[in-house]
């Protein structure tokens, strides 16, 4: 980012903001015009506006055309409510607000009752806006404060806290306005997209946003993924259980170009399991399952509240027989890498999911890994980014405005000050050492305590602030000492740092968003003296500091203790400064105070403010991947909580699955080299059909993929309208949404824990001359894409499997809603295919159950033994007694 580059973008945006500021000057001038004519209403004339304003909005009117209106209806309410006038500059501030951009304006200037204007006109539509600050205190106290302007108004302003009961919280957002912290936000969005029923959300949209200090959420806090976590669902021993049970099983391969009718080949060869090679399955026998249950102590392996163990058999099978060491992965460091079975090299970061890896780990005897599970997870960069319109507003942001236009795409405004301030900029003062430098802050604390001047001293950190407190405790200077921990106390605090003779020594966040208001007297010994102690690595936290002095035109005075030792300086300006003091022979407790040495430490500071830029930039990019993702798994998973009818997605997923199904059968130019007896298998194991390899050669005089789609897709969708009818056309929708929202957030899960494995090792790609990001992304896509087939999978399995016990179907579609007591799921085994572990989900509703395959002994295996033509299923004897499957006699 070459330095000539960013001074022509500030000098474009200098003529552009000379513009715009006229313009906004003139608005808020008008607004003003307005002002009379609303001093005559009534208060209830004044709260009637608010209803007029939203009919008009309602009928199609813009924001834009009633903003002036409604700006100086909040002007007048601000009259009445807190006897306070917002000035011509607030209005611009308000304008900008609006507008979707950033206004910087100073310490002092009223920026909480300027965000009322903005969130008033916003909510007018109806929508809930938000406005967001830096703790819980100002989260409370703000909307408090302002609670007789929004009720002059007719309005209501609500807030989120951190550990608020979900019925508060929900109230909250209920509100017009809503006041929260970025995280209570940010977490409040991912629990949305994990709910299992539209009532268990609470936001209602993401419209309009107000960041307060943008600069510390959007830019000092960007890089913080929001993070919701959970314990694993199983526990190591559970895995190694498994791998030592299965080691006394017999596994024998599944013979491919097999013509079999059905039967079970583990019951023909004497195995306990077969497996399968070319497709990665294994099929347990009944024997096996009843040898399991023995060693585990278990009384049915199927039985619902088991039923996560059918999945830990299958991966137990799989890692026993289908996966070898130093073939498909090695053991380094105690841990099982995977080997890519193309190029022969361990894939650094990759895990198998679906409990794969662990029951590799189980077999080898190595630490399964446990840490806690990822289940949702977003950074505040992508969160903020959801919203249709954002702004926000701080003292300090115009440094950083070339991030804010790249990333956020805002713009920042200076407005300008009320009263014009009157604080007096010191130069730096800059030492040789630290001790030095802290000698010299001790005696101009004490100079200025001695005359009753309140003074702040601003640290980079608790352990510097620690330490001056110490030094001042020695010479007995009473102090506070605040370090942003406990915000309510330190906001009472830093209220009184301006009383006479106070000393208050604070980190750079301590107190932020609290004004400090000088007391009688004190703006004849010069207001404020801010004292730094260090520069930060951020010009903006050097000017935060700064604007705690002079606000609203007091006087004021700052100034910054530095020494050649300083983080900053050693690393960026050291060698200069130190080669200077020693030409001129600089003693140690003498500083060197110059304009030119300030600015080779500003100079230093643009250098780290690019640098960490480019940082923030480089994780976007990682995580805008995710983001992706993200998005398409949310966006499917409303659609379900909003009651969509997904019964034609599932038809396609039918096509798609089906297509894949042939194609992984069908490899080969001729049909003699197709596994017919393996893709039959597949597919009677998809959809608990039974058809013969017999049945597919005779129904099909040609045999060739598209036939063989054709028929197997007509067949699934034939099984599939049928089992529908059975269960009635509500009912149908309802297993369809609650089985697609299971398998979603399950896979989705798995999936996070994947992508966290990948991005962790995915650096190493340099090594090799690869750009780590674009095979992050390449990789990134293909595991998606993975993702959404084993979702369809998964959920096709299901819902073929799924059989209702109707205890209290009529109770299910009464209720018009699933949650995790609507269904009871219990498994058998699939010879053929993996079993799917789906979780238990017990409870009084409508029991489904998944019969898969021929064992076990949970469901109630229906046998549809009927004469009735009309209740005939097509895989059933036909009614005429040929012998013949309906479907293939007078079902034709």
């Amino acid at each position: 980012m070459p330095g000539d580059d960013y001074g022509g973008f500030e000098r474009f945006l200098r003529v552009g903001e000379g513009r715009r500021l006229k313009r906004l000057r003139s608005q808020a001038e008008y607004i003003g015009t307005l002002e009379p004519e609303l001093e005559k209403l009534s208060d209830e004339e004044l709260k009637g506006k608010t209803a007029e304003f939203r009919q008009r909005v309602a009928n199609g009117e813009a924001l834009e055309d009633i903003l002036f209106e409604a700006f100086a209806t909040v002007r007048e309410a601000a009259k009445r409510g807190l006897g306070q006038r917002p000035f011509d500059v607030q209005l611009m501030g308000a304008i900008v607000l609006h507008e979707g951009d950033i206004a910087e304006m100073k310490t002092g200037e009223g920026k909480t009752l300027v965000a009322t204007m903005p969130l008033y006109l916003n909510s007018l539509t109806g929508q809930n806006v938000h406005l967001v600050t830096v703790n819980d205190y100002l989260a409370k106290r703000d909307p408090e404060w302002m609670k007789p302007v929004y009720d002059a108004l007719g309005v209501r302003a609500g807030f989120i806290q951190n550990m608020m009961p979900f019925a508060e919280r929900t109230d909250a957002y209920a509100a017009d306005i809503t006041y929260g912290t970025n995280s209570e936000f940010g977490f409040d969005y991912l629990r949305d997209n994990m709910a299992v029923t539209l009532e268990g959300t609470v936001q209602r949209g993401h419209t309009f946003a107000i960041v307060d200090e943008v600069d510390s959420i959007l830019i000092d806090e960007a890089r913080t993924p929001l993070i919701i976590s959970g314990e694993p669902e199983t526990a190591a021993q559970v895995y190694y259980d498994f791998a030592r049970v299965v080691k006394t099983l017999t596994g024998e391969r599944s013979k491919q170009k097999s013509e079999g009718k059905g039967v079970d080949e583990t019951e023909r060869s004497g195995a306990d399991y077969l497996y399968d090679e070319k497709f990665k399955t294994v099929s347990p026998s009944q024997a096996a399952i009843d040898k399991v249950e023995r060693a585990l102590g278990i009384d049915n392996l199927y039985d619902a509240r088991n039923v996560q163990f059918v999945n830990h058999l299958n991966q137990a099978l799989k890692a026993q027989a289908l996966f070898q060491r130093d073939v498909d992965y090695v053991i380094q460091d105690g841990e099982v890498k995977i080997v890519d079975e193309f190029t022969g090299r361990i894939m650094e970061g990759r895990r198998w999911s679906e409990g794969l890896h662990q029951a590799v780990e189980a077999k080898e005897g190595v630490a399964i890994q446990e840490e806690n599970v990822t289940l949702a997870t977003i950074t505040l960069q992508n969160y903020f980014r959801l919203y249709e319109k954002l702004a926000g507003m701080t003292g300090t942001a115009k440094t950083e405005e070339k991030e804010f236009v790249e990333i956020y795409n805002l713009n920042v405004v200076e407005i300008p000050t009320n009263v014009e301030v009157a604080r007096d900029d010191r130069n730096d003062l800059i030492f040789k050492t630290k001790e030095a430098k802290y000698d010299a802050v001790l005696a101009d604390i004490k100079k200025r305590h001695e005359i009753g001047q309140p003074v702040l001293v601003g640290t980079i950190s608790v352990e510097v602030s620690e330490h001056l407190s110490q030094l001042l405790q020695r010479v007995g200077i009473p102090h506070n000492v605040l370090n942003a921990k406990a915000h309510e106390r330190e906001a009472e605090i830093i209220k009184d740092a301006g009383q006479p003779g106070a000393v208050t020594i604070a980190t750079n966040m301590a107190g932020r968003g609290v004004d400090i208001k000088l007391a009688e007297g004190m703006t004849e010994l010069g207001g404020l003296y801010v004292l730094g102690t260090e520069r930060h690595e951020a010009r903006r936290i050097d000017n935060q500091l700064r604007g705690r002095s002079g606000r609203q035109g007091d006087p004021g005075e700052s100034r910054f203790y530095l020494s050649g030792h300083d983080d900053l300086v050693r690393l960026f300006a050291g060698d200069r400064i130190h080669s200077i003091m020693e030409r001129f022979k600089v003693p140690e407790d003498q500083p060197m105070e110059s304009g030119l040495l300030s600015k080779q430490i500003e100079n230093a500071q643009k250098k780290v403010e690019e640098q960490n830029f480019v940082a923030r930039k480089n994780v976007l990019k990682y995580d805008d991947v995710m983001n992706t993702q993200r998005e398409v798994i949310y966006a499917q998973r409303r659609q379900v909580l909003d009651g969509a009818d997904l019964s034609d997605e599932v038809k396609s997923w039918i096509d798609d699955v089906i297509e894949r199904l042939v194609a992984l059968h069908t490899e080969g130019d001729f049909v003699e080299d197709w596994d017919l007896a393996g893709l039959v298998q597949a597919f009677n194991a998809l959809t608990d059909a039974d058809v013969t390899v017999e049945e597919l050669r005779e129904d099909m005089d040609d045999i060739n993929r598209e036939a063989l789609v054709e028929d197997f897709r007509d067949e699934a969708l034939e099984i599939y309208d049928e089992k529908e009818k059975e269960w009635g056309e509500e009912i149908a929708r309802e297993i369809e949404r609650y089985i697609v929202l299971e398998v979603v957030d399950t896979r989705w899960r798995e999936h996070l824990e994947n992508m966290d494995y990948l991005r962790e090792g995915v650096h190493l790609r340099a090594f090799a001359q690869k750009d780590p990001l674009v095979e992050y992304r390449a990789e990134g896509h293909a595991m998606f894409e993975e993702l959404g087939l084993l979702i369809r999978e998964e959920v096709l399995l299901l819902l073929f499997h799924a059989q209702i016990e109707p205890r209290e179907a009529e109770e299910l579609v009464r209720s018009d809603e699933v949650d995790g007591g609507g269904f009871a799921y219990q498994h058998e085994s699939l010879a053929g295919a993996d079993a799917i572990a789906a979780a238990g989900l017990g409870g009084d509703g409508v029991a489904v159950s998944t019969g898969l395959g021929g064992g076990g002994g949970a469901v109630a295996t229906q046998q549809r033994v009927t004469t009735d033509r009309e209740k005939i299923g097509r895989n059933d004897p036909c009614w005429c007694g040929s012998g013949k499957k309906f479907k293939k006699c007078h079902g034709r």
